[in-house]
């Protein structure tokens, strides 16, 4: 806009010269300076917020979603799937668990991702994909792990929403934050007690888990044809 005000000022100033008004010549190239300055001064903040972009990393997860998670009203998220849609409740007193989940959807992580891991008779996992995109939305939120919360009494369940630990060298079991899964055996998968984070259940579309679950599988147990999360939503 502001260039676009430049040029029009610049006619303008042509066309006073032609004229010879020359208070007007010199109110013009004032404006025309000032123009030229406030640009400049975006394009500089522009730079400087580009270079201050947030990230997420060990040092600084565990404070954001402290704060994150103070007035967080809502604890449902809806995921709509290749195969049909469920909806999830989160637990109140699993903060950062939760935090996390409503955060990466709200940024639209989940979307476009798989469920690539199906066990059968025993889970789904969800929050990876085969592609590209994937792993460069994970450089763009961060590298973090979140601490595991096995001590509020609840248990894996069927249609309990947990957290598996990360793969890398990991001797305390730190959750992966991008990656969730679900436990589909009846009644529950209760070896998992203490070891994973429960942090939400299936309230609603058990049915579409159960029908994941039974999709035919490969090799580390990823689905032959790829099982998408379309979208995930979160119910305010």
């Amino acid at each position: 806009m502001l260039l676009k005000k430049i040029a029009l000022h610049t006619i303008l100033l042509l066309f006073l010269t032609g004229c010879g008004d020359s208070s007007a010549k010199k109110q013009i190239g004032e404006q025309v300076k000032s123009a030229e300055k406030d640009t400049m001064q975006m394009d500089s903040l522009a730079s400087h917020e580009k270079e201050e972009k947030f990230v997420l990393t060990e040092e600084n997860a565990i404070d954001f979603f402290f704060d994150y998670q103070k007035d967080l009203k809502v604890n449902k998220v809806k995921l709509t799937t290749s195969m049909g849609s469920f909806t999830v409740q989160l637990y109140d007193n699993v903060p950062y668990h939760k935090a996390n989940f409503i955060f990466l959807t709200r940024k639209g992580y989940f979307d476009g991702t798989q469920f690539h891991r199906v066990v059968k008779n025993f889970i789904i996992q969800g929050g990876n994909a085969d592609d590209k995109a994937t792993p460069e939305k994970r450089r763009e939120i961060g590298r973090y792990l979140l601490p595991p919360d096995t001590r509020k009494g609840y248990k894996h369940h069927r249609g309990t929403l947990s957290m598996p630990s990360s793969e890398i060298n990991n001797p305390h079991m730190l959750a992966s934050p991008y990656e969730f899964f679900i436990v589909v055996t009846n009644p529950g998968s209760y070896h998992l007690d203490g070891e994973y984070t429960p942090f939400g259940k299936v309230i609603q579309g058990m049915e579409v888990v159960d029908k994941i679950n039974k999709v035919r599988v490969g090799k580390g147990d990823w689905p032959f044809q790829n099982v998408y999360i379309e979208k995930a939503e979160v119910l305010e």
